[in-house]
């Protein structure tokens, strides 16, 4: 007998005798949290692939002769330090190479304006997605309340129909609609962990980003200096 009944609260069975916009709601919820771990996952990867990029990148950089005879060595590479390092070379090359009188402090002033820059886009290339995980994590919970809410109804309209309070009339639309809460919450804690995980670590790259690009203007201050 308990097995029955086991088998009858099982989440598939609960799924399958599920009326249509309790259905709608697991599946819409479940494709949300399933899109949740991929942006998860990709974004930790792409993490990494900065990081481990951008070290290599700076190794190599800092054991050149000079930063403004770099150019061709670092064309290619798809690290953000390396696009902080075009950023302020390209604007080196048409301040330096006008050919007209070089003004060193305005020459500082859209170097320091291209590599700000840089970072912004840098930033928001890497915050790709995280905005799904906040939609995600703000809505998930209410749209599985919603489905608890739709399952209650449900269930006082079984004991309306059936005049019967027995707990076998209500157990299948309570049982749904907790059901419907949990995938809720299954979507959204993971969505907004990530979230605030991912928004820490970015920023913390962002001030390594600012640090580079301190290094990089002070170094191609000097150079302007020897000019």
């Amino acid at each position: 007998m308990e097995m029955n009944a086991s088998a009858h609260l099982s989440p598939i069975t609960l799924f399958l005798q599920a009326d249509v916009v309790v259905k709608a709601i697991m599946l819409g919820l479940l494709a949300a949290s399933i899109w949740t771990w991929t942006i998860i996952v990709a974004q930790v990867l792409k993490n990494r692939r900065a990081h481990v990029r951008s070290d290599a990148f700076e190794t190599t950089l800092n054991a050149s002769a000079t930063t403004s005879d770099s150019t061709l060595a670092f064309a290619r590479d798809s690290s953000p330090s390396a696009a902080l390092f075009r950023a302020a070379i390209g604007e080196w090359g048409h301040s330096v190479r006008a050919g007209s009188r070089l003004d060193k402090d305005a020459t500082r002033e859209r170097i320091a304006d291209a590599l700000e820059g840089a970072i912004e886009g840098e930033v928001e290339r890497l915050s790709a997605g995280l905005n799904y995980l906040a939609t995600v994590g703000s809505i998930a919970p209410f749209v599985g309340l919603f489905g608890t809410v739709w399952g209650i109804m449900r269930s006082f309209t079984s004991i309306s129909a059936s005049q019967d309070t027995s707990l076998a009339i209500v157990a299948p639309g309570i049982a749904e609609a907790l059901m419907a809460t949990a995938i809720g919450l299954f979507a959204a804690i993971p969505a907004v962990i990530a979230y605030n995980r991912f928004g820490h670590a970015i920023g913390r790259f962002e001030m390594r980003l600012g640090r580079f690009a301190r290094h990089l203007r002070g170094n191609l201050s000097r150079e302007l200096d020897a000019l």
